[in-house]
């Protein structure tokens, strides 16, 4: 049996997808980029901006399924330039100081809206 997750925290959906879906004991997030939840645009300031915002957007959705990002067991990282990788990751490692999640970076041509980094994740729901 699944559940989907929505928050009105972030932005809605750009397609016919849902936040967020809980199975089986798991949350698995939906691709998130930088969208300001206020403006539905991307927020401004390059990669570092892009990747806190987007970092905060799966927050909100763990958080409305139920668990947080300590809970996050694997994520995956696109980036549209391999260049920003040490800037994402510097962001990256303030949301997962400690423990941090079994990662995939992968280089890809382009994302919606044009954002520069677009992040997806897998969280164990708590006991």
């Amino acid at each position: 049996m699944k559940k989907t997750v929505r928050t009105p925290k972030n932005a809605p959906p750009i397609g016919p997808y849902s936040q967020g879906v809980v199975a089986k004991g798991f949350v698995f997030a939906a691709g998130q980029a930088g969208v300001d939840p206020k403006t539905g645009q991307l927020v401004p300031g390059g990669i570092a901006a892009q990747t806190w915002q987007t970092l905060e957007n799966i927050r909100n959705i763990l958080e409305a399924a139920g668990c947080g990002l300590e809970d996050v067991v694997s994520s995956t990282v696109y980036l549209v330039n391999m260049a920003d990788f040490a800037a994402m990751n510097q962001v990256y490692a303030e949301f997962f100081p400690q423990d941090p999640p079994a990662r995939t970076t992968v280089g890809v041509a382009s994302l919606p809206m044009g954002a520069a980094v677009e992040i997806t994740c897998i969280a164990a729901l708590k006991e």
